[in-house]
């Protein structure tokens, strides 16, 4: 069996490429030991949105006299068919991928795939049955798994990671979540919602630690204000899981203090899977972990390509699919631009939602610019108003100088599809002005963009 390319991984870093290098016209196919659309899929970013938006109608619900409907009887969340939904939207995805691979004419190889030699890849499957394969093009698509912490060791009952918190037979009443980026904050505010007790941990001095601190210190009263105990500058020192309950240690700024809870979540990050690759046999260069490559995701070996999750650069799913599609363009013979690293999109589809790009304004300062910042509430938004979505706001900071858009953040109501208008706008070279002369409709959400930039410039009209 030969080929053009050969991808190990299917994620949306590996399924995109591997579409990509068909239309260029490369004989591809993927390697794959689980699910075809890797843990996003089916494991991550599409079915927790899927939990999420099962929450948020929960939410609706337990506020429907705000909008003048009134609920006959209790309203309570059933949580198996919560879950079975959630599962179900998955696997949905999974077969797109699996139409696009068979429309794109893509072989797909199931089992796991190691590097033997150049060009060559061997693939076992569950029996442990293996086969060579020769590809002219090799392409490392492995991302990562679940980081565990030495003190935090998961057991798969009572302490968890991601995989497990989407498929509990049961609703706890009680959960530690230990780590507050998106993956910890989606859950806390999911299980929250469901009516579980969370207490949420976090190293750092605020939620989301790596947003606009504004931002964070939003989303920590929002996480208050639902009822979730937030600890912010903590760490857990231990975990006791011999009672029916885990007795869970956490050191805070004022001393220590033990938490009972039937379920401790563990979402402190992640970590690569480059572990039994071959890639030590085959002398490929590594930094801390991760596979070092080019500005098109060369490795030092010819031939051998890595993207998404083992490379430096945000863990993101839209990251990973960038990194492909750049990836294949090149060694189909074109010249794609480099990715852009300081114009990713972050997003956190918490209550409410988070969504950012570019630098903070802490960065932006540190960096020695002098800044234009503007801000608009959505208290102050009629879009807002009427859906009854006032919390949150959007922040956007500018270049004094030139105008330039260094950095976007946004709190509230559908700002994970507001973003993308900043996005462009930073690709374009947008400036601060162009921003608020365009007119934008009302009443929508996206109109506190336009204010935003037309705070920073002293000419805001609905503040």
């Amino acid at each position: 069996m030969k080929y053009d390319l050969l991808i190990i991984g299917s994620g949306p870093g590996g399924y995109v490429a591997a579409i990509r290098a068909s239309q260029l016209g490369l004989k591809t196919a993927v390697v794959e030991r689980e699910s075809l659309g890797g843990i996003c899929l089916n494991w991550g970013c599409i079915p927790t949105k899927s939990l999420l938006k099962s929450a948020q109608v929960l939410d609706y619900f337990k506020h429907a006299e705000e909008y003048g409907i009134k609920i006959e009887g209790e309203v309570k969340p059933e949580f198996d068919k919560i879950v079975a939904r959630s599962r179900n939207v998955a696997e949905g995805m999974s077969k797109g991928i699996q139409y696009l691979f068979k429309k794109n004419k893509i072989d797909v190889i199931s089992g796991t795939g190691k590097l033997k030699s150049k060009g060559v890849v061997t693939v076992a499957d569950a029996e442990g049955k293996a086969i060579d394969i020769e590809a002219s093009h090799i392409i490392l698509a492995t991302g990562a798994r679940s980081r565990e912490l030495p003190n935090l060791k998961k057991d798969g009952k009572k302490i968890i990671g991601y995989r497990k918190a989407m498929t509990l037979d049961k609703l706890p009443e009680s959960m530690v979540v230990v780590g507050s980026g998106a993956i910890g904050s989606e859950f806390a505010n999911f299980y929250t919602t469901m009516g579980t007790k969370v207490t949420l941990v976090e190293f750092l001095p605020n939620v989301v630690p790596v947003e606009d601190e504004e931002v964070s210190k939003q989303l920590g009263r929002s996480f208050k204000k639902m009822g979730m105990k937030v600890m912010t500058s903590s760490t857990v020192e231990s975990v006791d899981t011999s009672g029916k309950k885990c007795k869970v240690l956490i050191k805070t700024a004022k001393g220590e203090e033990t938490v009972e809870a039937d379920i401790v979540l563990s979402a402190v990050g992640i970590t690569p899977n480059t572990e039994n690759l071959g890639l030590e046999e085959l002398g490929v260069n590594m930094d801390k972990g991760k596979v070092k490559v080019d500005d098109y995701y060369q490795t030092n070996v010819a031939g051998v390509y890595a993207i998404g999750d083992i490379v430096d650069g945000p863990a993101l799913a839209h990251v990973a699919s960038a990194e492909g599609i750049t990836c294949v363009e090149k060694i189909a013979g074109h010249s794609p631009q480099p990715v852009d690293y300081t114009n990713i999109p972050g997003c956190t589809y918490t209550n409410p939602e988070v969504a950012s790009v570019g630098m903070t304004e802490k960065a932006a300062k540190e960096a020695g610019y002098t800044l234009k910042v503007g801000k608009f509430p959505f208290t102050a938004s009629g879009k807002a108003s009427a859906s009854g979505t006032k919390e949150g706001f959007v922040k956007l900071i500018f270049d004094e100088k030139y105008g330039e858009l260094l950095g976007a953040h946004m709190i509230g109501a559908n700002v994970t599809e507001m973003i993308a208008e900043l996005v462009l706008a930073k690709k374009l070279e947008t400036t601060g002005e162009e921003i608020f002369k365009a007119i934008h409709p009302h009443p929508t959400m996206s109109e506190a963009v336009m204010e935003a930039a037309a705070a920073a410039y002293g000419e805001v009209i609905h503040i």
